[in-house]
């Protein structure tokens, strides 16, 4: 299950996490809604590898301010701390699956 990523939490679960995807959301949208079970098909497939969350931006507008969301859903995939690749919009679960894939290697 996808963690809850929060204005609190954000900054040590980057800090403490090798890799981190960042998936901002809010219930209205629903493209969010969409990738939803994908993003959980993901965290629970690399549980023991990548730390996935879930951010709802109209409960978190520190985090969201932050790293300048302006567009949802976006995933951000931060590696060591860096943000290696940002995702703006729906995507397929391949898509995900992929990416993924490619920074764990």
């Amino acid at each position: 299950m996808a963690l809850a990523i929060t204005d609190q939490n954000w900054e040590e679960l980057v800090k403490n996490n090798e890799f981190v995807i960042m998936d901002f959301w809010a219930e209205w949208c629903g493209p969010c809604r969409a990738i939803a079970p994908f993003v959980e098909n993901a965290a629970e497939t690399y549980k023991e590898r990548v730390c996935i969350g879930k951010v709802n931006i109209d409960e978190n507008v520190n985090v969201t301010m932050k790293f300048n969301i302006k567009n949802i859903p976006t995933l951000l995939f931060i590696k060591n701390g860096e943000l290696v690749d940002k995702h703006v919009g729906a995507l397929r679960e391949a898509d995900l699956i992929n990416k993924i894939e490619a920074f764990i290697r």
